[in-house]
């Protein structure tokens, strides 16, 4: 796919998502770093590609009410930037915080922030158990870790009424189970969860909403790596 073939498919997913098409080429420079940059933290770098499997699958997460309306979003294990950076610049009145530990992806996190000019956004290098972020309106993962891993990272960083929103293809039952189990544990309540319209390559896409109803026990989060080390069930 050339480029005007691509930056028109880009401009589809922004039309159909709602976002504003003065902001296509912040997008197409984000893109254009993941084609460019060999230390790009992610299989899918080609830009045709990428629109999918990236940018379109990102913005998909503005189906849920709290991202819409979210003041404040901390997106854990961002990676390649996806979906906090794509949600940051379709809500530029929203502050976006990336929350990665590795920091060569860091590195790269902060080259895609200056690429797309992504001003409401900040890099925040650390484990999600010792990032000191909390108050939260929304908190978003993408391909991270299971359910009730994602709820205990999530649950002491979000405000009462905020929400995790996890994006997840076709989890097993039992994963179900153990973190709406986790989410009782911590202070969340698992929502109905949001079928997505599937697509070649990825046709089984939910996110999984847990909104916060009352305070976090104090015990969370516990020390780094617990949470994957001996994780919370039913």
């Amino acid at each position: 796919m050339s480029d005007p073939d691509w930056h028109a498919a880009l401009a589809r997913v922004l039309d159909d998502h709602g976002v504003d098409a003065a902001r296509l080429p912040r997008f197409a420079a984000l893109l254009d770093l993941l084609r460019d940059d060999p230390t790009a933290p992610t299989t899918v770098t080609d830009p045709a590609a990428a629109v999918a499997a990236h940018v379109a699958d990102s913005l998909d997460g503005l189906a849920a009410p709290a991202l819409r309306d979210a003041a404040r979003i901390a997106d854990l294990g961002s990676g390649a930037g996806f979906p906090g950076i794509a949600l940051a610049l379709a809500r530029p009145d929203a502050h976006v915080d990336l929350v990665e530990s590795l920091s060569r992806k860091c590195a790269f996190l902060e080259r895609a922030v200056e690429a797309a000019a992504a001003g409401n956004v900040t890099v925040a290098c650390a484990r999600a158990e010792e990032w000191p972020g909390r108050e939260l309106d929304a908190v978003t993962v993408r391909a991270v870790a299971p359910l009730n891993v994602l709820v205990e990272y999530a649950a002491p960083l979000l405000r009462i009424d905020g929400t995790l929103v996890a994006w997840k293809g076709r989890p097993e039952a039992h994963e179900v189970h153990d973190g709406a189990a986790a989410a009782r544990l911590v202070g969340l309540e698992m929502g109905e969860p949001i079928v997505l319209e599937g697509r070649p390559g990825a046709e089984h896409r939910t996110l999984y909403l847990y909104s916060k109803v009352r305070p976090t026990p104090d015990r969370f989060p516990r020390r780094p790596g617990m949470a994957r080390k001996r994780p919370l069930s039913g």
